[in-house]
């Protein structure tokens, strides 16, 4: 998933979007000074300004929808993937009013999770209004382990969001579909993962996949119907890279129904011991020997991908002009990734990047490069007020925005370099330029007079014919 053409969600099959930009409310792909209440957000590729808190917009939402696709007798997928509970920690004060006893950080937390459980039980009752409770598949789950919530209660695991242990990648799945015979709690105890989703739901809608698709999962209906007799325990990887370059065995966790290696060297018996706090690997060699052995296929056969990148399409009829954000920079340390580290005016040489880009057709090509979005409306070298304060911590918009003053931008596509002088008054400089299609990579970069750089956090271009 992405922002830019083929990953956003309505590149992908979904005829009904509405979502924030980047990976969360105030992001850097996000609308200029977005924050958790009356924001701005992208319904169908466009911009549009909404009221209320994040979360209940993107339930209500998802009511009408269902509501529309009812009425006009046809059957819906409705994904609800809310940004809450994430940081920066904001809920509405009547949400995070009964934990005031913690800190402010915890109570908003906790506050976004009481809020996104009354919509969730909203939604429910919704459904049953709508006579759709009992042919609809409900499904609550989650994308990674807690981050704030593991100094309080972590159901015994071990680690939190990003930790190779339980506690970073081990979720709650709940599935509720009376017609299909899923009304009463079952627990499911061999392994299975979020790959297996897809697979399963095609089968309980009966619905055949291209015979070409492979996937890596499989379908655990014969485990929700306790109906497995002969089931085969299987290995699953996962790791936690976000570097450049894949580091073997970084982060990693090898992982059967009864086991966990860690890295490549810690061995859990994870029945016994949820909080993997034994190392039993010198007692086991043989299933060290065994997991390790896997991971080495493994790594064998994603090794050959490395080098690839996902590009970002340029000139596509779909995403034209595009928009492009420090977010997406390809740099060996942190991005400018929310809007207060732009703000700040983030540089430096390990946090300035590049695009990969795919030009996706020969022709002339209008490039806007900028220090603010376009919506801000504000000159290069203008200097912006902090933002509104929202109830919560400090939101990213409430930061007072820095001027620079460049003198010269650079904009480099492949081999071809490109500078002009930059007038601090002027909102942005363009470019016109001949491209040819190819996949390569693109970079902006504001130069001050005494040699600082600034990478250019936002970007247009645009095929012009």
């Amino acid at each position: 998933m992405g922002d830019n053409y083929p990953y956003r969600p309505e590149d992908r099959g979904f005829t009904e979007v509405l979502r924030h930009g980047g990976g969360g409310v105030g992001q850097t792909p996000d609308y200029w000074n977005n924050a958790y209440f009356d924001g701005h957000y992208w319904h169908n590729s466009k911009p549009v300004p909404v009221e209320g808190f994040c979360t209940d917009v993107f339930f209500d939402y998802a009511k009408r929808f269902i509501k529309t696709q009812k009425e006009a007798g046809k059957p819906f997928l409705a994904y609800i993937a809310t940004n809450a509970p994430h940081g920066p920690m904001h809920s509405p004060v009547e949400f995070s009013e009964p934990y005031q006893d913690q800190n402010e950080g915890l109570a908003n937390f906790y506050g976004m999770i009481a809020n996104i459980d009354e919509n969730v039980g909203q939604l429910r009752r919704f459904l049953d209004v709508e006579g759709l409770t009992e042919n609809t598949i409900f499904i609550f789950t989650t994308d990674n382990g807690t981050s704030s919530g593991s100094r309080v209660f972590n159901a015994e695991m071990r680690g939190a969001k990003g930790s190779e242990y339980d506690g970073g990648h081990r979720v709650p799945f709940f599935l509720h579909w009376p017609k299909g015979g899923f009304t009463e709690s079952r627990d499911v105890t061999p392994i299975t993962a979020h790959v297996d989703i897809v697979p399963t739901l095609l089968e309980f809608c009966q619905v055949s996949a291209p015979s070409d698709l492979k996937f890596d999962g499989v379908s655990i209906v014969p485990l929700l119907k306790e109906t497995a007799t002969d089931w085969e325990d299987r290995i699953l990887i996962t790791d936690s890279q976000r570097v450049k370059d894949p580091i073997k065995w970084r982060k990693s966790a090898v992982m059967t129904s009864d086991w966990r290696l860690i890295n490549g060297e810690e061995l859990y018996d994870i029945k016994n011991d949820m909080g993997q706090k034994s190392n039993v690997a010198s007692g086991n060699p043989e299933v060290v020997e065994r997991l390790r052995e896997f991971y080495e296929e493994w790594w064998k056969e994603l090794e050959p991908t490395f080098e690839q990148s996902t590009a970002i399409y340029l000139g596509h009829p779909a995403d034209n002009p595009a928009r492009l954000t420090s977010h997406d920079w390809i740099t060996t340390q942190m991005t400018p990734w929310n809007q207060q580290q732009v703000r700040s005016a983030m540089n430096g040489p390990q946090n300035t990047g590049f695009w990969n880009v795919k030009i996706t057709e020969a022709g002339t090509y209008e490039i806007r490069l900028r220090r603010w979005p376009e919506e801000a409306d504000e000159a290069i070298g203008a200097a912006l007020p902090a933002g509104e304060d929202v109830p919560g911590v400090r939101p990213y918009r409430a930061h007072p925005g820095v001027a620079i003053k460049p003198v010269k931008v650079k904009l480099q596509i492949g081999d071809l370099v490109k500078t002009k002088t930059v007038n601090s008054d002027h909102k942005e400089v363009t470019f016109q330029l001949e491209l040819k299609p190819e996949t390569t990579t693109m970079s902006a970069v504001f130069l001050t007079e005494n040699g600082e750089e600034y990478g250019a956090y936002y970007a247009y271009i645009e095929k012009k014919n």
